[in-house]
């Protein structure tokens, strides 16, 4: 199946991997409620049990320094594309609203970004995400 858009999600290389992992999960939470409409039909077994909707269109994951970070972050902005953010600071809040108030405190031209996700056209994100490598 083709799809219009994509979605990229990166995670600064050198994290433990609990916590790339706890990025991803979040920074795709994000996509999925900022793309509805990219949401696929619910599951159901084969007794009729109803199982969650998944986003219906691969995300790539991708491990990236912090420069490679900030210049994707950068071609996102400035190619318009659904944005997710992960900054260092989230590590030490306990709930959603004290992230949003992390991230509001974060320089805009330089945010300490450890993860990032994005979604658009293939060939903007194609472009955002140029040098960088997917997750071994």
């Amino acid at each position: 199946m083709m799809f219009d858009t994509k979605v990229a999600i990166l995670v600064l290389e050198d994290l433990p991997v609990w916590q790339k992992l706890n990025v991803t999960a979040f920074l795709a939470t994000g996509i999925a409620g900022a793309a509805p409409e990219a949401m696929g039909e619910p599951y159901e077994d084969a007794e009729g049990r109803a199982y969650a909707r998944l986003l219906g269109q691969p995300m790539l994951i991708f491990a990236a320094n912090a420069d490679g970070l900030l210049r994707a972050y950068q071609a996102g902005l400035a190619r318009g594309l659904t944005l997710a953010v992960y900054v260092r600071a989230m590590f030490s809040t306990g709930h959603d609203a004290a992230n949003r108030e992390a991230f509001k405190a974060e320089p805009t031209d330089r945010p300490d970004l450890v993860g990032l996700a994005l979604r658009g056209p293939k060939k903007d994100l194609d472009k955002a995400t140029k040098g960088s490598s997917l997750h071994p």
